[in-house]
């Protein structure tokens, strides 16, 4: 066995961990008065109750969330905010998500799934019959400090217009997941680094043989 090859494993993995779990712990108060006092200041959370927000920062255990996100695209066509040209909503929606990915990304965030709705409420009580989301989307964040961040981000604060100029309607909310036939990222990668070392390992036993054999 050639240690060299299976060393790379844990080294790779370790560096895939510091990216993607949350080492800093919880939010502390310091963070959140910082965050809460941005927040008041800006018109792009006019739209996001301040008391819930806050309860959700400080109710932080440095875990992982997903935020689930429904949304309503304006019907046809919208008027760009920055270009002014009128052009269908979901190109200024993409707008919005080209820096939202580069940003959730490099916080070792990552998309969860998203849908596309094909009928109507087939099972509704105690709400509207009538009340449905064009799109469904569920994104990962490692960390509450990461969503908190993200309100900060100057690029992000920019990009908001987009999503304000390319939706109707919207509503978004925090959620654990509990059941998930998915492989988990960390389980994922931990066994394609397995197999291509043991790949790896495998070409090199096969080429030593055949120089043997020559």
């Amino acid at each position: 066995m050639n240690w060299k090859i299976w060393v790379w494993v844990p080294l790779l993995y370790g560096l895939f961990s510091l990216w993607y779990f949350n080492w800093q712990g919880p939010l502390t108060e310091e963070e959140i008065e910082q965050v809460m006092q941005v927040f008041d200041g800006q018109k792009e959370t006019a739209n996001t109750s301040k008391a819930l927000f806050r309860k959700f920062l400080e109710e932080d255990d440095g875990g992982e969330f997903v935020m689930l996100n429904q949304a309503e695209l304006l019907k046809g066509s919208a008027r760009h905010p920055v270009s002014g040209e009128v052009v269908p909503a979901a190109d200024i929606l993409a707008d919005y998500f080209g820096p939202f990915s580069v940003a959730l990304l490099s916080r070792g965030g990552h998309p969860v799934f998203r849908a596309s709705t094909v009928g109507g409420n087939v099972d509704s009580w105690n709400a509207d019959s009538n009340q449905s989301f064009e799109l469904t989307a569920m994104m990962r964040y490692k960390s509450r400090r990461d969503i908190a961040e993200l309100f900060l981000d100057p690029v992000m604060v920019d990009a908001h217009r987009y999503k304000i100029a390319a939706i109707e309607r919207t509503v978004s909310y925090p959620t654990r997941v509990e059941v998930s036939s998915s492989l988990r990222p960390p389980v994922a990668f931990a066994l394609i680094l397995l197999l291509i070392a043991s790949l790896a390992q495998n070409l090199q036993f096969a080429l030593r043989r055949r120089e043997v054999d020559r």
